[in-house]
């Protein structure tokens, strides 16, 4: 059975006149309802952004970690610039996990319901069926945290809230149905909500069934495969980010069409654009007419990565970025670029982070050494404990007080190594109290007291599997020093000496950790230590590092290269408006 007319139409629509929904997708019959698109707060055509996760505030948990804050960014960056974007994600019953240190030592997770920010019910109802049953959707907007819209889904029965339950859920069918209600919910969505969409775009590969319904609607108008496949690409970019093969997903077509994700595709249709078994990536890049990496080394891994692929799109660089107004403190703004000033801003956010750790760990830190700091996803390819794993080097730095460590983070909840590194990170505290602190259920609050307070930011990824990394970009922008494997972003900010330091000289291979945990010793003993002990040579690099990032590594410079570099859209001129309070 071939895609009908009356099933499909959302991808070609783009806002023209829509009049009576066809079946399994309805209006709000309310005609007080505030209008959801006012076209004179947003002329003309618009970006349909598609993300799985948006990190906007820690209140609002529907993220896990750097691909929801950069999602988050992008959208506020965008609403203050005026550019021309919507969000399109999920509204999570219970988010992602709260993760405590249990009396053993590993990592307990649980998933408490919490109470969600106002949102705006837009009247929007539309399906999307999974396993054969109808499930339909209500389609919420935020209005809280970035002037940008983001639209949300979530099944209005509670007999399909298992698919909206958490964040990443991994039991069975729940991946796959969580994708189709954001790619194939998503795209009705904007029909229904009519937006003249121009461009898609999918932040990673989550969202590819929004392609798959994309070209489904084109057949619905007569298009032979090859040619809708062909049109659907001119509107659709994408996003790649991992290089590493578990963060790239695959599913068996029998188990995509048993669910209903291949919106009435031939299984050789669906190989042609994913693959069989069908890769999401894959599907991600030959879908897109345009795509991009996360930095430059980043480009160049992800080229390398998947030049196999026929017919995928041109993968070009555009560096992530920061929101300046989220994560970058005012003192610091303010003080910038005197040094004396930047340094007593410093101060006062070091002494913040100490009450953190005071009231979260019950231990107080001396202000006076060398506080380093490290937080981010425990997952292997970041080697988080690396600094730890040589216990006599571990001994001569923190022992004689010229240095405290600071780790936060957290683990997948189905990731068991995950957990380990965790575990290993707490131990070390325990072990080494007053001298290693280890703050347990990260998240952004945590993250943004981190970034701002510690003195140096230590990032350790086995190269070149940190496609960017952000933290790092967060932490400069308050002057806080980069120490980090030359991976991701560093490589195209680092001055060595100058605003951070960079562990190695790039080279990578099997012996990698040994290098890299014997260089890292040496360059906190023998640069780091004696660059902090000179007073006036560290308030000169942190107004360096301040430099280096706030504008070059800002996500308004980030959402200005997507519309010229991935969206192509030479007529879009942003907006300027007044900054966005500080959060």
């Amino acid at each position: 059975m071939r895609p009908s007319v009356g099933r499909f139409g959302s991808f070609w629509a783009c806002g023209a006149s829509l009049g009576e929904p066809p079946a399994g997708r309805s209006r709000s019959d309310d005609a007080d309802r505030e209008p959801l698109y006012n076209p004179r707060l947003m002329p003309g055509p618009v970006v349909a952004y598609f993300c799985m996760e948006f990190g906007l505030h820690e209140s609002f948990p529907i993220y896990s970690g750097g691909l929801g804050v950069l999602a988050g960014d992008f959208l506020k960056s965008a609403g203050d610039l005026g550019l021309p974007v919507v969000g399109v994600g999920l509204r999570w019953e219970r988010g992602y996990a709260t993760q405590r240190i249990g009396p053993d030592g590993a990592p307990v997770n649980e998933f408490p319901v919490y109470a969600p920010p106002p949102l705006t019910d837009t009247g929007v109802r539309v399906q999307v069926r999974v396993r054969g049953r109808p499930v339909e959707c209500a389609v919420w907007r935020d209005d809280q945290h970035a002037r940008a819209p983001l639209f949300l889904l979530e099944p209005t029965g509670r007999e399909h809230r298992w698919i909206t339950r958490r964040l990443y859920d991994t039991a069975p069918d729940a991946r796959i149905a969580q994708e189709m209600l954001l790619g194939i919910g998503g795209m009705r969505a904007l029909h229904w909500l009519g937006l003249p969409v121009r461009s898609y775009h999918f932040n990673e590969g989550h969202a590819v069934f929004a392609g798959i319904e994309a070209i489904a609607s084109g057949m619905a108008t007569g298009l032979a495969f090859e040619d809708a496949w062909s049109a659907a690409r001119l509107r659709l970019a994408f996003t790649t980010h991992t290089p590493v093969p578990a963060g790239n997903e695959v599913h068996e077509i029998a188990q995509l069409r048993r669910l209903g994700a291949s919106c009435e595709l031939s299984d050789a249709e669906l190989a042609a654009v994913g693959g069989s078994p069908f890769s999401m990536t894959v599907a991600g890049l030959r879908l897109a007419g345009r795509a991009n990496a996360v930095s430059e080394l980043h480009a160049r891994t992800a080229q390398a990565m998947w030049a196999g692929v026929s017919h995928a799109a041109p993968i070009v660089a555009i560096t992530n970025g920061v929101h300046a107004g989220s994560w970058q403190d005012a003192r610091v703004r303010a003080a910038y670029p005197d040094p004396d000033r930047v340094q007593v801003a410093h101060a006062a956010m070091k002494a913040e982070l100490g009450e953190l750790v005071a009231a979260r760990c019950g231990v107080q830190l001396d202000p006076e050494p060398l506080w380093i700091g490290l937080a981010r996803r425990a997952a292997g390819y970041k080697r988080n404990d690396l600094i730890l794993r040589d216990p006599e080097r571990l001994g001569e730095l923190i022992d004689d007080g010229r240095v405290r460590l600071i780790f936060s983070g957290k683990a997948h909840p189905d990731d068991p190594h995950g957990a380990r590194m965790v575990a290993t990170l707490a131990q070390a505290a325990r072990a080494h109290p007053g001298r290693i602190v280890f703050i347990e259920n990260y998240d952004m609050g945590v993250g943004r007291v981190l970034t701002r307070g510690c003195d140096v930011w230590l990032n350790t990824p086995v190269r070149p599997l940190e496609a960017s990394g952000t933290s790092g970009m967060k932490a400069m922008m308050n002057g806080v020093l980069h120490l980090s494997v030359p991976d991701g972003w560093w490589p195209e900010a680092c001055e060595h000496g100058r605003n951070g330091w960079s562990i190695g000289d790039g080279r990578e291979g099997d012996d990698a950790d040994a290098r890299d945990l014997v260089e890292l010793h040496r360059l906190i003993r023998e640069e780091v230590l004696p660059a902090y002990a000179d007073s006036g040579r560290w308030a000169q690099m942190m107004v360096r590092a301040i430099e280096t990032t706030q504008e070059r590594f800002s996500s308004h410079r980030m959402a200005r290269d997507y519309f010229s570099k991935l969206y192509c859209w030479e007529d879009a001129v942003a907006r300027p408006r007044e900054p966005e309070p500080q959060r």
